[in-house]
């Protein structure tokens, strides 16, 4: 659990997002049933896009050792033409 930055539960984290209120909300970790999902981070909060970079940067380190597409997990019959 993060100690530094919100933590949410998946519960509230949908409410915001159904509203369309995402933009509004701090970056934070987002868990369910005490298990941790993902880290959220609002890019809209930065206009210079240092974020979003560092992010992609991130990501594309954590995807080099773990993680499938969607296409692997939900079937080939997903893939978008």
């Amino acid at each position: 659990m993060a100690t530094l930055i919100p933590n949410y539960n998946w519960t509230d984290f949908l409410k915001v997002a159904k509203v369309r209120q995402l933009h509004r909300l701090k970056s934070g970790e987002v868990s369910y049933n005490g298990e941790y999902l993902f880290t959220f981070v609002n890019g809209a909060v930065d206009t210079s896009g240092y974020l979003r970079t560092q992010t992609e940067y991130k990501c594309q380190t954590a995807n080099s050792v773990a993680g499938e597409t969607i296409e692997q997990v939900l079937g080939k019959e997903y893939a978008v033409v």
